[in-house]
């Protein structure tokens, strides 16, 4: 008996929720004083990092990761609060357990982002723009918070649409909207092309998606390796990655390209401090420590090479995290030729216990 054609599988339905500025908003929330005021989650000493900015913070140039020092030059009137990963993580909570009701596949980027897969929803609905609506709506009652949401046929394009009616907003990415939308935007807009890629496209003539289309994949994959393949099809509004509800990061890492060289141990350590207290940050962000710190270094002639240290127990604060840091960067110094590049990484990830929120604030000086 022959087998029936099962036909093609169904687009897939594909949400990205973002909610607006987390922390700081949850701040808000909780202290009417600060309900229209300029605020930074963080430190607001010297060393401190800005965690997370409000939309009035915003509009003074005032991001995530900023250091404090350039917040406050940027916004004199910003008021900085301490953070509370212990109450972000109990929102957050909240949060993804409204994102159950309709689907088991949820995957977590951070506290305040995920993406949903609804192509086979746990609830009766005409579309999955109803969903993310009503997702949000349930968001702002149960929550007191807004979320901006958006909708495509996957990963890559839901993630742009969040972004496209931030705050508080809900945009859709159909599948005969995806290559023409794709064609417009900066390539600096493309998640998953960094700074320094963008850099080495623009190199090339690519400023566009429309330039990124018009590349044969055999050039891309010699200037980008194993990327190339990604790039190619998100040119194209392409991109076959599952929502992986399974899916744990591995590793948490940041790098600076310099714009001139640098031979100095003083510059070297300043960026150090910078890089480490991104990537504590982005471990408290997600709720995760971890017990290995690699150094990256990238020297004016690409050469490169990395130094690891795994310790017996996971960094317990950034502090910690720079020591290191500058401990397997030391023997490098005076260097021999200029560098182009550092970075830090921290692996050997595993889920910060009920004692880690209060070190991970302890990371951010008040």
């Amino acid at each position: 008996m022959a087998q029936r054609d099962p036909g093609p599988a169904p687009v897939r339905r594909i949400i990205h929720i973002d909610m607006d500025a987390f922390y700081a908003s949850v701040e808000q929330r909780d202290d009417p004083a600060l309900r229209g005021r300029p605020v930074a989650v963080g430190g607001s000493r010297q060393r401190g990092v800005v965690a997370a900015a409000s939309y009035e913070a915003r509009r003074f140039g005032v991001r995530s990761a900023m250091p404090s020092v350039t917040a406050r030059r940027k916004c004199p009137e910003l008021v900085f609060v301490p953070p509370r990963f212990d109450v972000y993580r109990a929102v957050s909570g909240q949060i993804h357990a409204i994102f159950a009701r309709y689907t088991p596949l949820i995957q977590p980027l951070s506290l305040d982002e995920a993406y949903l897969d609804v192509t086979h929803p746990l609830v009766d609905a005409p579309s999955a723009t109803a969903i993310a609506e009503a997702i949000r709506a349930a968001i702002r009652a149960e929550t007191g918070l807004t979320a901006s949401a958006g909708v495509s046929y996957n990963k890559f394009l839901a993630k742009l649409a969040s972004d496209y009616r931030k705050p508080d907003g809900l945009f859709v990415i159909t599948p005969r909207m995806g290559p023409a939308f794709v064609e417009a935007l900066p390539i600096e807009a493309f998640h998953g092309i960094g700074p320094a890629t963008a850099t080495r496209m623009r190199a090339l003539g690519i400023r566009t998606g429309l330039d990124l289309r018009r590349q044969e994949l055999a050039l891309l994959a010699r200037h980008f390796g194993k990327a190339a393949a990604f790039y190619h099809g998100i040119a194209r509004g392409r991109d076959d990655r599952p929502v992986d509800a399974e899916r744990r990061r591995k590793s948490v890492g940041a790098e600076r390209t310099f714009d001139r060289d640098i031979y100095d141990w003083a510059e070297a350590t300043a960026a150090l401090a910078d890089l480490s207290g991104r990537v504590w940050l982005a471990c408290a962000t997600r709720g995760v420590g971890g017990r290995t710190v690699t150094v990256k270094v990238k020297y004016a002639d690409f050469q490169q090479t990395g130094r690891a240290r795994s310790l017996p127990a996971p960094v317990s604060a950034q502090a910690e995290l720079l020591r290191v840091a500058q401990d397997l960067l030391r023997p490098g110094f005076p260097p021999d030729r200029g560098i182009r590049l550092l970075g830090v990484t921290l692996s050997n990830l595993q889920p910060a216990d009920g004692d880690a929120s209060p070190q991970f604030a302890l990371a951010l000086p008040v």
